[in-house]
């Protein structure tokens, strides 16, 4: 069975003991919004502490030596490992929501191209992490910025960050180029493939406009053989190509 058939055909679990699916559907009970990525990253190893007592998480451990690169969750229990990488992504939205009510005064993130840049990424990372481990990865987006679900207009087909679409039905696998090939700083490979497929987090007529979720699971490298990703840009790299001109005119148009 080929790794792309494997992702269609299971659940993604963490530690194979826990689906992420049923454990953001109690999150959401607890915590329909956040105040941040970093809010989200407690509140959920929190739920999974308490549905999963016997698995351990750590936040922000460090992954390569003489480098500052740091996985936002590390999940493990004997003999399995699971990585976590999120990305939360908001638009302006002003309320207040759960029992008791709490005020959250969420800002617009746009720049929606350098969301799925980043997510990728974030794949990616997984991907090197986890090569020749018995370990899975899961790379989490959160938003309720329709754009990042729903399919491109016509106006975006031809958007530098085309490659890099992430919405309801597409399809990332091998190499990803930014624009037309002429900022390779920005381009990334896959070694798996992956189909997409989003979940709703938060109900449609939820106040904060909804909020969908995005889960992308990386397998063990034993699934597909051994091999050795290249390493991924820093975000401050990343950031630097975009002052070169390598983002182009992909701001504003989603």
């Amino acid at each position: 069975m080929t790794d792309s058939l494997k992702q269609l055909g299971a659940e993604p679990r963490i530690c194979r003991v826990l689906s992420v699916f049923d454990l953001m559907s109690e999150l959401v009970k607890r915590r329909p919004v956040f105040h941040s990525e970093t809010d989200l990253q407690h509140a959920f190893a929190r739920a999974l502490w308490e549905l999963a007592p016997e698995i351990e998480s750590r936040l922000e451990v460090p992954q390569s030596a003489g480098k500052s690169e740091y996985l936002d969750l590390l999940c493990r229990r004997p003999h399995d490992t699971t990585a976590i990488e999120f990305k939360y992504w908001t638009r302006r939205w002003t309320g207040a929501v759960g029992v008791p009510p709490e005020t959250y005064r969420l800002k617009t993130h746009g720049a929606t191209d350098l969301a799925r840049l980043h997510f990728v990424s974030d794949i990616v990372r997984l991907e090197r992490f986890r090569a020749g481990l018995d370990q899975n990865g899961l790379a989490i987006m959160l938003t309720n910025d329709p754009s990042l679900w729903e399919s491109p207009g016509v106006r975006s087909r031809n958007s530098r960050d085309r490659a890099f679409r992430i919405h309801e039905g597409q399809a990332l696998a091998g190499k990803l180029s930014w624009g037309n090939g002429d900022c390779e700083r920005n381009d990334r490979e896959l070694k798996g493939e992956y189909k997409l497929s989003w979940r709703d987090y938060t109900p449609l007529d939820s106040p904060a406009c909804p909020f969908r979720y995005l889960v992308v699971e990386t397998r063990p490298a034993r699934f597909r053989g051994e091999f050795a990703a290249p390493p991924v840009p820093s975000q401050a790299s990343v950031g630097e190509s975009f002052k070169g001109g390598c983002r182009g005119a992909t701001t504003g148009v989603v």
